[in-house]
């Protein structure tokens, strides 16, 4: 549906250095990345904000690479809304419709239909300036939807709401997209975004592309350090990998699902690990014992670091906490299957 073939852009301080990704028809897709990584310039230059120095944009099989972005038919959303304060909620979703001359009472019936997908139907009379946050993002989404766009890009558009507004508006985008079935780009930091809402995921470090993939695949298998670190693999090690399975960190060997020879980088999530005081049966798992050294509380998660011969890190709810009944100097035993161990060549730059 959408092809971003080979696209580069310098803008100094950001840039977009051999940018190429599909998205699909229908496609929910998310682009993560630290600040600076080029996640905007690339959304603006699909808008056609900016031009590519190098590179094509094909739209449903149209080169959009030269279109003016008013040509283009893709909507996008920033994170500050962007609404003209002088006009109504009503005037600013009929806006773009306006600018194309339709009819009156057409413009209506679509500000309406766009008003009633949104919830915001009963706000039509009112200015932005009365909205909250909330209502001021579903105007800006209503207004862009309007236009019954190919694609609808999303810069970061829940990142100035409050939690309960973020949880609420996350729903909204999910049912909107399951409505309409519009192909969705969205930036964003947050990772519950990714998965309650994204089919696949790309991950952005200065300027490229470092791993395209489904949630799943981006926080558990990771293809470089960059990403591992990025989605809080946090036990994160060097060893040394055979094809039969087993990576070596220092004295401790560790199975894994997929093997591969030579110097690697191993990866296992802190959730992924079960903590108790007594051995558990193996069942083809890997097993170690070694004594808790931190033990820290971050809301609904405990967070605790385990000497056992390397530190690991261990993420339990409270409730796996008080019923694992573990404090700083006992002796512990950590399990986790060769699944969740996850072996990749060691470096920054991974692979899409």
């Amino acid at each position: 549906m959408l092809i971003i073939d080979s696209v580069s852009k310098d803008l100094g301080e950001f840039r977009l250095k051999n940018v190429s990704l599909s998205v699909g028809d229908s496609e929910y897709f998310i682009i993560l990345g630290p600040t600076g990584a080029g996640k905007t310039i690339l959304l603006e230059t699909i808008a056609g904000i900016y031009g590519p120095d190098s590179g094509r944009i094909i739209l449903n099989d149209r080169d959009i690479t030269d279109v003016p972005a008013k040509d283009r038919n893709i909507g996008m959303v920033y994170q500050d809304y962007m609404l003209f304060p002088h006009l109504t909620v009503e005037e600013n979703i009929g806006f773009g419709l306006k600018s194309r001359r339709a009819d009156p009472d057409f413009i209506h019936g679509k500000v309406q239909e766009s008003a009633e997908l949104l919830n915001i139907s009963h706000l039509l009379h009112r200015h932005p300036g009365t909205l909250s946050g909330g209502e001021q993002q579903r105007t800006a989404i209503a207004r862009a939807l309007v236009m019954e766009p190919d694609a609808l890009l999303l810069d970061e558009p829940l990142s100035a709401l409050d939690v309960k507004t973020r949880e609420s508006l996350r729903g909204e985008l999910a049912r909107i997209h399951e409505a309409t079935g519009t192909t969705i780009i969205h930036i964003t930091h947050n990772f519950e975004e990714v998965f309650d809402l994204a089919d696949r995921v790309a991950v952005m470090q200065q300027g490229s592309v470092i791993q395209v993939g489904t949630p799943d695949e981006i926080f558990r298998k990771p293809n470089s350090d960059f990403v591992a670190d990025f989605v809080g693999m946090e036990n994160l090690f060097s060893g040394e990998g055979s094809p039969g399975g087993i990576v070596t960190v220092e004295h401790l060997q560790i199975e894994v699902e997929n093997g591969m020879p030579g110097p690697v980088s191993l990866a296992i999530r802190p959730e992924d690990i079960h903590l108790s005081k007594t051995a558990p049966p193996r069942n083809g798992k890997n097993i170690l014992s070694g004594c808790v050294r931190t033990v820290r509380q971050t809301g609904g998660i405990v967070r605790i670091g385990v000497d056992a011969g390397l530190p690991f890190q261990v993420s339990l709810t409270r409730q796996g906490f008080e019923e694992a009944g573990v404090g700083p100097g006992d002796l512990v035993y950590l399990s986790f299957w060769p699944s969740v161990a996850h072996a990749y060549p060691p470096g920054d730059s991974g692979g899409t």
